[in-house]
């Protein structure tokens, strides 16, 4: 397998504080409602505690990007290191990629009239440095694996709750919540 960068979400770590998000945020400014990251809490379905647990999602930077396939003016390029980067400067607004995403990655920016998503910071990773989401999360849930050297049995592809498009095959992986140990007081 070829270099592939990938988000690494460790939802037993993830205080859902929203600290990645806000980082990202910060780092490019996207207008309001236009969110390159955000953090889902999972629903009762897959982790039914009073305690809560969270994925934080981005672009899955995907090996068969649908993004790039769809974008009629090469406004994607998918790089050697398998970050998947929009040009904002080629694209033409026309909305291909955020309708053609099935995970919502591309967001429409009603202000540019042009499309944008998470380019894992590829600037910052090319200067050695973390993409600010990962840099910001205080408790180390969010981390940049390469897929080629990650081995890691317990990590999951498609946990509960993240859609399954195998022909896209997300980068993303994930380490379940925990769940609670049950205490009880005798007597």
């Amino acid at each position: 397998m070829s270099k592939q960068l990938a988000f690494y979400v460790d939802s037993q770590k993830c205080i859902g504080c929203f600290s990645c998000a806000m980082a990202c945020k910060n780092m490019y400014h996207p207008e309001p409602g236009v969110k390159w990251r955000q953090v889902y809490p999972l629903s009762e379905d897959i982790y039914p505690h009073h305690e809560r647990a969270f994925y934080s999602l981005a672009c899955n930077h995907c090996e068969h990007p649908t993004c790039l396939e769809c974008c009629p003016v090469g406004a994607y390029t998918k790089r050697e290191d398998g970050i998947v980067v929009h040009d904002q400067d080629k694209c033409i607004g026309c909305g291909n990629c955020v309708r053609s995403c099935p995970y919502g990655a591309p967001q429409y920016n009603p202000k540019l009239k042009k499309a944008e998503k998470c380019s894992m910071c590829w600037e910052r990773i090319d200067a050695k440095l973390e993409p600010a989401c990962v840099q910001a999360c205080p408790v180390k849930a969010l981390r940049i694996i390469d897929l080629s050297e990650f081995d890691d049995a317990e990590a999951l592809h498609y946990p509960p709750g993240f859609p399954r498009f195998e022909s896209l095959n997300p980068s993303v992986r994930f380490k379940l919540p925990r769940h609670p140990h049950v205490v009880r007081r005798n007597g």
